[in-house]
């Protein structure tokens, strides 16, 4: 039986949630979102979506710019350089953590 691994590498608990991984992917993709489009491409409730964005820009991982246009709320989300590093850094420590099982 193999040795179970003692230098796993350790995943980002604030990217590791399911949501967050999608904003986070989805925000890469874009140079900014509007808050109406994050919900729909990932079919959440406006509480949840707002409450996982909220942990990203408490981390720095995105920015949000509030503004109104034609007297309607219009909330836009983008990626920071932090948050892209940390992205970037996830996705390299998932690499690690799952080794030849993504080669097979």
């Amino acid at each position: 039986m193999p040795e179970p691994a003692t230098d796993l590498p350790d995943l980002n608990p604030v990217i590791h949630g399911k949501l967050r991984l999608a904003l986070l992917s989805l925000l890469s993709t874009v140079e900014e979102a509007e808050f109406t489009w994050l919900r729909a491409k990932t079919n959440s409730t406006d509480g949840n979506l707002g409450a996982q964005l909220l942990k990203l820009e408490e981390a720095g991982y995105v920015q949000v710019e509030k503004k109104f246009v034609l007297r309607k709320p219009q909330t836009l989300y983008r990626m920071t350089e932090s948050g892209r590093k940390a992205l970037t850094e996830y996705v390299q420590a998932l690499k690690q953590l799952l080794g030849a099982a993504i080669h097979n």
